[in-house]
């Protein structure tokens, strides 16, 4: 029995094997092994079984109920986040209001001043063009005044000597008269 291992193989496998030891067809299909296999296979099944469920399916089942747990506090917590991103965004455009209430109220004060100290420059600037137009008034009269007595002056002057050119005499208080009959219109 030592020589060869075939032999052993002939004994367990009966007619599976020929009778020089060479297998005949594959061994996993010899009908003479089927009940062996399938007694094999229960064990095999039933140690799978037992290893799976009470080692790995009870880690999973607690890897699955952590996740489960995890998930349910990040919603709760992604929820409050959210409440406080809609309290923070109400108080944003609050406070965006606001500002915009409080600019329109300095824009409005600050068009007041403008307008208040646009008014005091335009009545400063009124008050002096009408004081330069008095002035530039009573200058244009005492010039007025001033060709109007050099005009009368040139008259009288004039009318003296024509009439002292034509050969008469005329006497200055007659002159003066006429002119100044003649410059009124």
């Amino acid at each position: 029995m030592a020589e060869h291992p075939i032999p052993i193989l002939e004994e367990a496998a009966g007619v599976c094997v020929d009778a020089h030891g060479g297998a005949i067809g594959l061994p996993q299909l010899c009908a003479d092994w089927v009940p062996n296999q399938i007694f094999w296979l229960v064990v095999a099944l039933v140690l799978i079984y037992l290893l799976l469920s009470r080692v790995a399916l009870p880690r999973i089942g607690a890897v699955l109920a952590e996740r489960r747990g995890s998930i349910t506090s990040d919603i709760a917590a992604a929820e409050e986040l959210k409440l406080k991103a809609q309290e923070a965004e109400a108080a944003y455009n609050q406070a965006l209001a606001d500002a915009r209430a409080e600019a329109a109220r300095i824009v409005a004060a600050a068009r007041a001043d403008i307008q208040a100290d646009l008014d005091a420059a335009t009545a400063l600037a009124d008050a002096e063009i009408a004081a330069k137009a008095a002035e530039s008034e009573r200058r244009i009269s005492a010039i007025r005044a001033s060709a109007l007595e050099s005009v009368s002056e040139v008259a009288r002057e004039a009318t003296q000597d024509i009439v002292a050119l034509l050969g008469g005499t005329a006497d200055a208080a007659g002159v003066t008269a006429a002119v100044a009959a003649r410059v009124k219109g």
